[in-house]
């Protein structure tokens, strides 16, 4: 009985050996007998033993390979190190294990060598500026090349450009002339939006006062104008009350007595009088009463008479 339990327990192991689970995301190659048989995908599946073997086991998850600093020489005879970062990943797994030796050793190189061919046909500023265009051609090539190994180029990255030591000092010492030219140019700037606007207060200044000036001028005037018409006006009013009041001649000869009479008030005058105001104060009986010209005569003193001397009392 120990022959067939021994023999039982082993074709139990040999069973339990030949299945085998496939894990999620990945693939297993399978030979029959050295040859390519079959692809298994996720789950659980049972070979044949001693027949049948799994070749590779191979992931479907997206890769990144990171390659070294590569030295690349430009179309202006710059000799520069550059790395590269490619992402990838494996979408038929027969082609990936049978289409080249080593595909991760393959797309290192072939990432190299697109590289040198790419960045030689641009100068050391086209090269330094234009890391989308070199990213977007590598990874236009090498998916085109690797379809043949069973992978797929997703996306490549320029991770790092290295010039040479000189070309580093020369550069940041044009960055630092280019720093300085812009602050000289925004200095300068800045004094001459300063100084347009300050000359720009200025006119509007000198506007101002100007027109404050004109307005004040005009405002006098205006006032001046305004009490001439009003005294004129009151004159004008005057008149027509005099005349509506029914004064005779007389009174309006009167009237102009009286401004007569204010004009010699002053001191050192000197009156002219024509003939026809002579006439009317001679003919006018009231004019000597109302005006008080005759009060301003004033009569000249007689002499004193000498006393004689009683010469019997001296």
């Amino acid at each position: 009985m120990w022959p067939v339990y021994l023999l039982l327990g082993l074709i139990v192991i040999v069973l339990f050996s030949c299945i085998r689970i496939v894990p999620e995301a990945t693939q297993y190659v399978i030979e029959f007998l050295g040859k390519y048989k079959t692809t298994w995908n996720a789950g659980i599946h049972l070979k044949i033993p001693v027949l049948e073997k799994v070749a590779k086991k191979i992931t479907l998850k997206e890769q990144v390979m990171d390659s070294p600093p590569q030295p690349v020489i430009t179309k202006d005879n710059v000799t520069m190190q550059i790395d590269t970062v490619v992402f990838f990943r494996v979408f038929d797994a027969r082609l990936f294990a049978y289409g080249v030796v080593n595909p991760i050793r393959a797309l290192e190189n072939l990432t190299a060598t697109t590289l040198r061919n790419i960045v030689g046909d641009m100068e050391l500023d086209g090269t330094l500026t234009s890391r989308d265009i070199i990213n977007t051609k590598m990874a236009e090539i090498l998916d085109e090349a690797t379809d043949q190994w069973g992978m797929k180029v997703t996306r490549v990255e320029l991770k790092n450009i290295i010039p040479p030591a000189e070309i580093q000092n020369a550069m940041e010492k044009q960055m630092k002339a280019e720093r300085d030219r812009r602050e000289t140019l925004l200095q300068a700037e800045g004094h001459k939006a300063a100084a347009i606007t300050r000359a720009e207060g200025d006119k509007q200044a000198m506007i101002l006062a100007a027109e404050g000036e004109r307005d004040a001028k005009i405002a006098r005037a205006e006032g001046e104008a305004k009490a001439i018409y009003l005294a004129k006006k009151a004159e004008a009013d005057g008149i027509i009350a005099l005349k509506e009041a029914g004064a005779d001649a007389a009174v309006l000869e009167l009237k102009k007595f009286e401004a007569l009479v204010n004009m010699s008030n002053g001191t050192a005058s000197k009156l002219i009088i024509p003939t026809d105001a002579v006439n009317a104060v001679t003919s006018n009986a009231i004019f000597t009463e109302t005006t008080g010209l005759g009060d301003n005569v004033k009569e000249v003193p007689k002499p004193a008479k000498k006393v004689k001397k009683d010469e019997c009392c001296e």
